[in-house]
């Protein structure tokens, strides 16, 4: 059992059918607090024919503290570049996560580009989450002979502060999941439970930006010049595939991260198979990121099938936002905002405890580590 639960709250964001940029459905959203210290959810709106854009939300409290509902305020990126442009007529700027990165003073989005060759990790720059300029794709460098441009990428997020290095050099950072062919949750559903992961393709990344962090070019951001491997699929819930979820936030153990897994679902009235997305936790060392002091051993949180739509991609939940509630003085308090079901998009609670088994890992060294 997991020493840290995420507790469902009351509100759930569903699309409005009637607005033709959500009539597919609304979901997976980046949070961040603004200049103004209201908080604002930044989603992914499904268009019909899959065309989707990147929406700006604010949050509306309750007397409790408790997230009650949104304001909808427009558009923040819709596909314009030929990277977010299909020749099918299909186009994306998807699944954003938003980090504030102090070095920058500014806010910087991570998102999918569901470019004419696949998804791949495109970067944009604010500094007021309202508009945003675009940095292009990110761009990496070859690891141990490992290419990662031109492979489909996604469920990448930044780091708020300068990072050391495996070189012990600080520079800023995003965690990404490269999806090497063969990786799929729908290609390694096919080999079986016993199957050999392999470490190197089949893992959450940390990548490092060179960029020098006083007076910088932000374009230069978007270039990756080292790696390091974070973490394999280990645990059942997540046997199929991992990814990077929420963007790194500091607490009390250090880095914590709520990211997804993947596992294979037997339906009992029918014993077809399906995915199952679940949200689990991972703590990395305050001083070495790259360290992992913690992880869950069973998921957080659960799909429930009966929020599913008919004709969806059902038992999903897929974390992408947090907010951390210093607003009304509980910093250990954390609202975590997910896609459900990829149609629409809920939050749950996660109370961090006051202490955790730094024993309990759920990676043994060998994949654990580097």
């Amino acid at each position: 059992m997991s020493l840290f639960t995420m507790k469902p709250l009351n509100l759930v964001i569903e699309p409005e059918l009637d607005n033709p940029h959500e009539v597919e459905g609304i979901l997976n959203p980046a949070a961040a607090r603004g200049p103004d210290g209201e908080l604002y959810l930044l989603p992914r709106l499904v268009g019909a024919g899959n065309f989707s854009r990147i929406g700006i939300l604010r949050v509306l409290f309750d007397q409790a503290g408790d997230p009650c509902g949104v304001e909808r305020l427009g558009i923040a990126l819709e596909p314009e570049m030929a990277y977010e442009l299909r020749p099918n007529g299909e186009g994306g700027c998807e699944d954003p996560r938003v980090t504030y990165v102090e070095p920058l003073e500014s806010y910087v989005m991570t998102y999918t580009a569901f470019s004419p060759v696949g998804p791949r990790i495109a970067l944009a720059i604010s500094k007021d989450l309202l508009s945003w300029e675009r940095l292009g794709l990110a761009t990496f460098l070859p690891y141990e002979g490992i290419e990662f441009n031109g492979i489909d990428n996604k469920d990448a997020s930044g780091f708020p502060v300068a990072i050391p290095n495996p070189s012990g050099q600080l520079e800023l950072a995003i965690l990404h999941r490269p999806l090497f062919p063969g990786t799929l949750p729908e290609e390694t559903i096919a080999v079986g439970q016993d199957r050999e992961v392999d470490l190197h393709r089949e893992s959450i990344w940390i990548s490092y930006s060179s960029m020098v962090l006083a007076g910088v070019d932000p374009h230069q951001l978007s270039n990756f010049t080292s790696h390091h491997r974070l973490a394999a699929p280990v645990s059942p819930w997540e046997t199929l595939k991992i990814g990077a979820g929420t963007p790194p936030i500091m607490t009390r153990h250090g880095w914590l991260i709520i990211y997804h897994g993947v596992s294979e679902a037997v339906q009992p009235e029918n014993e077809e198979h399906r995915l199952t997305y679940s949200a689990g936790v991972m703590v990395l060392s305050r001083e070495y990121p790259h360290q992992l002091l913690y992880r869950s051993t069973e998921p957080v949180l659960v799909p429930v099938p009966s929020q599913q739509r008919p004709g969806t991609f059902a038992n999903v939940v897929f974390p992408t936002g947090i907010d951390r509630r210093d607003d009304i003085g509980q910093p250990h308090r954390h609202d975590v905002y997910y896609g459900m079901n990829d149609f629409r998009i809920g939050v749950a609670r996660l109370d961090i405890p006051p202490a955790i088994p730094f024993t309990g890992i759920a990676d043994p060294p060998s994949i654990g580590s580097v």
